[in-house]
């Protein structure tokens, strides 16, 4: 089991948060929301009041096997303009660890350079902060140690590759299958 510490700001897109986090306690992962607004309480960026396990003050980032980063606006810039969790990404980085981000939140690893010479995803208009990856246009991309998904559509897929990477295939396919999630495409009319 490892530990995933998802991060939290104002404005975060929580769908992205909430679905890659249920798909990651269903694999047996063990999850802590972690905010970084100095309060447990976080609002969305559709306007929804989550509440955070613990605040970045409280938390030992080294102590995350994984560190997940959802998108949305202005979340993703809250996320980048928090100190503590840009050295806490680096450090995680540095020693190997594993990290995650969707949607705008990629381009947060891409402004601390970790992404050069990685190929990686992320909602379309970001792909300038990138900074030295090769883009992609995939839902989900994973280079190394990080792992990057386009945007909500693509949440539970982000998480099934997590749980892949943490737990196996299999546990990815067992999840996949008690979600009833089947990848169903659906007709251009």
């Amino acid at each position: 089991m490892a530990k995933v510490y998802a991060y939290l700001a104002d404005g975060l897109e929580e769908t992205e948060l909430l679905a890659v986090v249920d798909v990651l306690k269903r694999g047996g992962q063990e999850v802590t929301l972690v905010s970084v607004t100095g309060s447990r309480e976080v609002v969305s960026a559709h306007g929804i009041r989550l509440l955070a396990d613990e605040v970045i003050e409280d938390t030992d980032a080294a102590q995350a096997d994984v560190i997940f980063l959802p998108g949305g606006m202005p979340g993703t810039v809250n996320l980048g303009n928090c100190e503590a969790l840009c050295q806490a990404l680096v450090k995680a980085y540095e020693e190997g660890r594993r990290l995650a981000a969707i949607c705008a939140a990629p381009s947060v690893l891409g402004k601390l350079g970790l992404l050069k010479g990685k190929k990686a995803t992320c909602y379309p208009g970001f792909e300038d902060q990138l900074l030295g990856a090769e883009h992609t246009r995939k839902g989900v991309v994973t280079d190394g140690t990080i792992t990057t998904s386009r945007g909500l559509g693509y949440a539970l897929d982000l998480g099934l590759e997590l749980v892949s990477l943490l737990e196996g295939g299999e546990k990815a396919l067992q999840v996949k299958n008690a979600i009833q999630y089947d990848q169903t495409e659906f007709p251009v009319k």
